[in-house]
């Protein structure tokens, strides 16, 4: 029985321990591709307010 026990637990850490690295390796692919990404020159626009005719 402890030794079933022992086999459930290790496959549940394998398991855990692969999603956290799957999770992880995202994270940082998300983070170089954004800064990789080239930037943009954003210019202020200006706002006018409109007013609808009466």
């Amino acid at each position: 029985m402890a030794d079933a026990f022992n086999l459930v637990m290790l496959v549940c850490a394998a398991i855990g321990s692969m999603a956290f690295g799957v999770l992880v390796a995202y994270g940082v692919f998300r983070v170089g591709f954004a800064l990789m990404r080239p930037r943009t020159a954003r210019e202020s626009l200006k706002v006018q307010a409109q007013l609808a005719p009466e």
